[in-house]
């Protein structure tokens, strides 16, 4: 084998070698690979969702409770326990815990039977203002559609998402007139790209 075979045979397996032990190097030269997801990725219980809770071989304990304002279910042996803010599987292995003090052993399954804590309010110039009641988790051009679009009054390029944050409401700009071209366009000055809204979101359109 030629010095310039043995060479470029010797770049070929480092540049291999590279992609295996380095893949975020070579995801991070792709900006469409590197972006988080836009959704989150799993189902979280809120107000006013309605659970199905069943403990294997205690039907005095299984039963269908609502999610109460201040975010607790009530089931007998427990009283009050906290389930807003838990995904169905944290809140089955929060409740398997607790329930060992007075069962051997359960066997617990908490099943999401309605949702209704996912409501988003969209104010401001489009056709029909309002709160919205969801099921999945809708984008921002998601819930505009549901409200009809902007008028013909609007400012597309002024569109913001408020988010409460603890205390603090965070203001999220919205890039409407900008969404569907290149990804530094949409995002220039902090905006984001069409990105999915949470519980809560109040959809402002100028």
């Amino acid at each position: 084998m030629s010095i310039e075979r043995r060479s470029l045979v010797r770049r070929i397996v480092a540049a291999s070698l590279a992609a295996l032990v380095c893949p975020a190097v070579f995801a991070q030269q792709d900006p469409q690979m590197a972006a988080a997801p836009l959704c989150p990725a799993e189902f979280v219980i809120g107000t006013e969702d309605v659970l199905d809770v069943a403990v294997w071989g205690n039907p005095d304990i299984t039963r269908t409770v609502p999610v109460r304002p201040d975010g607790k279910i009530s089931l007998p042996l427990l009283n009050d326990v906290q389930a807003a803010g838990f995904t169905p599987m944290q809140l089955r292995d929060n409740l398997t815990a607790a329930l060992t003090a007075f069962i051997p052993a359960p066997a617990v399954s908490v099943i999401v039977r309605e949702v209704h804590s996912f409501k988003v309010t969209v104010i401001g110039k489009v056709k029909a203002a309002g709160r919205y009641e969801v099921k999945d988790r809708p984008t921002v051009l998601d819930v505009l559609a549901l409200a009809g679009g902007l008028t013909e009054f609007a400012s597309p390029g002024r569109v913001v998402v408020l988010r409460q944050e603890g205390a603090k409401t965070r203001q999220i700009p919205f890039p409407y007139d900008k969404v569907g071209k290149t990804r530094d366009a949409a995002t220039a000055a902090g905006a984001q790209d069409n990105f999915c809204v949470r519980p809560g979101d109040v959809v402002l359109v100028p």
